[in-house]
């Protein structure tokens, strides 16, 4: 019976997780003795840290000397350093003391950058400072990250279990390995113009999901907020907007109506550029104002300037004047057209309130 090589190495993982655990690194552990090379690393801090760095440095230097690191304070280069000696007995300490002195360097307290040297603790320092070219968006969506009064920073310290510090343009993250994707995915989408609390809501949900026991086996999808982006790229706009005109089309198509004769007529098409437009000057040489002389050129303009004047003052004048006009009323007739009025004789030749009085007596005789 053939065995498949790529199971034939293969072992069953342990049910229990106390078998994962791993023992932190002893000084038994070295069988090789103190390292042939040394190792080190030096890291930049700004001015305005020296104060706080000489003051600590002796903390620094007594966390380290336990696990064999030796480290410098170079304050006429304005630098720090770390490196293994022959008491070194851990080789990936040297890393994890370079990372203590970059955080130092970035604005992190020591009673913070000391638990960087533990094993199950990692950082990550996030640049922001070239994602946004505008300054003010820049500072806007950084203060975002904060919050009022840092409530956006504390939630997500309490729902990643790392800290998290905003300093100048940079983000300085310690904590557990998978909350540190999580942090700078939060860190990278605000500066994308998409706000924490999005990833935070999202974060709830999951701690919540997690506690049921029931649903480590099926898709949190469906209960996960699916959060749509208002800010389109112009070519969704562009598809959005063809799929708009399209249901526009099919809906007056089922209704019968054509569009035919609403659209404009296409111009003809022609491989020939259009026709160049005259110049100034030679618009001047047409009406022969190009050959007239500069004194004959500035009374013309000056005629056309009075021209212009009196009939602004003329239209000005006229439309105040308007305010002035009696409005039309209807006169009272006179004696004499009321009269005339009376005497008006129809078709017939008789007047109307004789005519009136007749129908009335033929009324009464009828009844």
């Amino acid at each position: 019976m053939s065995v498949n090589k790529n199971n034939a190495h293969r072992k069953d993982k342990p049910e229990r997780a106390a078998q994962w655990k791993i023992d932190p690194f002893q000084p038994t552990d070295n069988k090789a003795g103190p390292f042939a090379e040394e190792s080190s690393f030096a890291t930049l801090f700004p001015k305005y840290r020296e104060k706080y760095l000489r003051e600590v440095w002796s903390a620094v230097t007594k966390a380290l000397e336990t696990l064999g690191i030796a480290c410098t304070l170079d304050l006429v280069h304005g630098s720090m350093s770390v490196r293994t000696t022959r008491k070194t007995y851990d080789p990936y300490m040297v890393l994890k003391a370079r990372d203590m002195v970059k955080l130092l360097a970035r604005g992190v307290a020591i009673n913070q950058a000391v638990k960087i040297l533990e094993d199950n603790i990692a950082c990550d320092i996030i640049k922001i400072g070239s994602l946004v070219r505008n300054r003010e968006r820049y500072v806007k969506r950084r203060q975002r990250i904060i919050g009022p009064d840092g409530s956006t920073l504390k939630a997500i310290e309490l729902l990643t279990g790392c800290y998290v510090l905003v300093q100048g343009s940079t983000v300085s993250v310690m904590g557990p390995y998978k909350a540190l994707k999580e942090v700078r995915r939060i860190v990278l989408d605000c500066m994308k113009n998409i706000h924490p609390i999005y990833r935070i809501k999202e974060l709830m949900i999951r701690r919540e999901l997690a506690k049921d026991p029931k649903l480590a086996t099926e898709s949190w999808d469906r209960f996960l907020p699916n959060f749509r982006r208002r800010h389109l790229k112009t070519s969704e706009k562009t598809a959005r907007k063809n799929e708009a005109v399209t249901r526009k089309e099919d809906a007056r198509k089922a209704a019968g109506l054509d569009r035919e004769t609403d659209k404009p007529k296409k111009k003809v098409y022609t491989p020939f550029p259009p026709p160049q437009q005259p110049r100034k000057v030679d618009l001047q040489l047409e009406s022969g104002e190009y050959f007239l002389k500069p004194h004959e050129k500035a009374a013309r303009e000056e005629a056309k300037r009075k021209q212009k004047q009196a009939e602004t003052t003329a239209k000005r004048q006229a439309e105040r004047a308007e305010a002035f006009v009696p409005p039309s009323e209807p006169s009272a007739p006179t004696v004499e057209e009321k009269i005339k009025k009376k005497r008006k004789l129809d078709e017939g030749g008789e007047s109307l309130e004789k005519k009136k009085k007749k129908k009335k007596r033929e009324q009464e005789t009828d009844d």
